[in-house]
């Protein structure tokens, strides 16, 4: 939900300084890049190279060119540990410490477990909700959405690429309009915002959606990756997104499961604040990024248990409404 903002924000922030942070600035990183490369990545010292790279190193598409930035960045960071200066970035990112392929572990596996927490929440639904409540079907396709917004996730900090950085950002933006979607069609019998009363305006609605998704990725995609503009974009959706969503919890407090909502909301948003405490990682793994993917991972759990009790409470009230007619 609105948390997924934040995130999209501190991205977007640090791709745009992408080509020109202090690490990579440094002569004694680009000549010490341009050494490696001479030495080992042509002819017949490449050869050597991909005979000895693990397979999962080949497969995750790390080169020898990344690996002389990635032994490179660390020669530069005991540099500047020595003279007692504060640890650089390179490339818009701090130095992670690899594992296997994993560019950035605690990242990579906290996307993977908040993953993992919206599958098991999404069986959970599929068992304890019957096919016939009003917003099945938009709540599980909201958890397929969800997941494979953090399959993307786990590839980007396993692996960050152009196609996996884009994918991320896609994806996750996705998630926060299938969110708006979601508030938009969450509707009862007895008020709540556009809702099932009015099919062909959600319908509607979510066409124009999908619109706007398509003109933005177009946009992206084809034309040019602007990240001012997608910053903006998805902070403006964002904050559509939690106003919304606070609305229909005033608009429907007699709901004895709104606090659910309440605090799904409120959470996200006071765990993003943990984004803007940028440090170097703990021990070269754990930054505040990776932290806050894993703080969601209970957020997430939280609102699928809303939307079970939501989902609940509408086919009962849709049942109530077929017999007094």
């Amino acid at each position: 939900m609105a948390g997924r903002t934040a995130r999209l924000v501190l991205l977007a922030g640090a791709a745009a300084l992408a080509s020109g942070s202090q690490g990579d600035r440094e002569p004694v990183y680009r000549d010490c890049v341009l050494r490696c490369e001479e030495r080992n990545c042509s002819g017949g010292a490449l050869k050597h190279f991909r005979s000895r790279q693990p397979i999962y190193m080949s497969l995750a598409g790390w080169t020898c060119r990344d690996d002389c930035k990635y032994e490179c960045m660390w020669v530069t960071v005991g540099l500047y540990l020595q003279e007692g200066q504060k640890v650089p970035q390179f490339h818009g990112k701090w130095p992670f410490s690899r594992f296997l392929c994993f560019q950035e572990p605690a990242s990579a596996v906290a996307s993977f477990l908040n993953g993992l927490a919206s599958l098991v929440m999404l069986c959970r639904y599929r068992t304890s909700v019957p096919a016939s409540s009003p917003m099945y079907p938009t709540c599980v396709a909201f958890a397929w959405v969800s997941l494979n917004a953090w399959f993307w996730s786990t590839v980007f900090h396993t692996r960050d690429t152009d196609l996996t950085e884009k994918m991320d950002y896609f994806c996750a933006s996705t998630v926060i309009l299938h969110s708006i979607y979601l508030c938009c069609v969450s509707s009862g019998w007895r008020g709540r915002t556009v809702g099932l009363q009015h099919p062909a305006m959600a319908s509607a609605f979510r066409a124009l959606l999908l619109l706007l998704l398509t003109a933005h990725v177009s946009y992206l995609s084809l034309i040019h990756f602007d990240y001012g503009y997608n910053m903006a974009a998805n902070v403006a959706i964002g904050l559509l997104n939690a106003a919304w969503w606070l609305a229909w919890c005033l608009w429907n407090q007699r709901l004895p499961h709104v606090h659910k909502c309440v605090a799904v909301v409120l959470l996200l948003q006071g765990l993003s604040l943990l984004e803007l405490l940028d440090f170097p990682p703990l021990f070269w793994v754990l930054d505040a990024h990776a932290i806050w993917h894993i703080s969601t991972i209970p957020v997430h759990v939280l609102f699928f248990s809303f939307l079970e009790d939501d989902s609940l409470y509408l086919l009962k009230e849709s049942e109530a409404k077929v017999k007094l007619d």
